[in-house]
């Protein structure tokens, strides 16, 4: 219990609630990722993954059931609450990377910061700096977002999701607009950070040569783990 960065209980989530046109999405998942564990959660279109992730990333809240986050449990917790929790336990890596296009490299990395805290500062700019050079793009530091390669628009992805350095990062489709190389690349790094830092990944693919890569395959059906099974 001491490692889990993730615990979820009986969540179950439906829409329309009360109406004749209620539906339940997700039935009764139950799940726990530990402290650097590296899963993938697979399934198909349909099966329930994004509303999955909405839950586990605090962008919404379940029906019923428990989830607990870094050994805090969200139940309870009010829409700041959920916010702050958000913004210091859990990073967040899209398929698209987000990238304020008009900013530096240094300066997107900030932006969490930078929301955290409403100034930039010394201290800020330190700790960007650093996860750029984590992530091998040293020397991209001052260069526009638009001015980088899909993969290194990526990484900066990446450094951002680990600014606020995030016991959870959780990857949709990150390798999905990208080439192989570039694609493997990414995903070696991912894997990397999470073994030096012992962060946690939950990464949502329909890649399943990179899902068997991962500690462990979560399959979901229709709003059920079917299947956990490792890499």
């Amino acid at each position: 219990m001491a490692d889990d960065v993730l615990r979820l209980a009986g969540i179950r989530k439906s829409y329309g609630v009360g109406k004749p046109t209620e539906t339940e999405i997700l039935h009764g998942i139950d799940l726990v990722l530990e402290k650097g564990e590296f899963a993938a959660l697979i399934g198909p279109s349909g099966s329930g993954k994004s509303t999955l992730l909405n839950l586990i990333g605090l962008l919404d809240r379940p029906t019923s059931g428990t989830l607990t986050i870094n050994g805090t449990d969200t139940t309870a917790l009010d829409d700041a609450q959920l916010t702050r929790l958000r913004g210091h336990s859990i990073g967040f890596v899209f398929q698209s990377h987000y990238l304020i296009s008009a900013f530096t490299a240094l300066e997107n990395v900030m932006m969490p910061m930078l929301l955290e805290r409403g100034r930039p500062d010394a201290a800020m700019r330190e700790v960007a700096r650093g996860l750029l050079d984590r992530v091998g793009l040293a020397k991209w530091r001052d260069h526009l977002a638009s001015d980088m390669s899909g993969g290194q628009q990526q990484r900066v992805a990446i450094a951002r999701s680990l600014a606020m350095s995030p016991p959870l990062i959780l990857a949709d489709e990150p390798t999905g607009n990208l080439d192989t190389k570039s694609a493997d690349s990414v995903f070696a790094l991912m894997r990397e950070v999470s073994a030096s830092s012992g962060t946690t990944f939950l990464l949502v693919t329909h890649n399943l040569a990179l899902a068997h890569q991962c500690d462990r395959i979560i399959e979901l059906v229709d709003g059920q783990v079917v299947a956990m099974a490792g890499g």
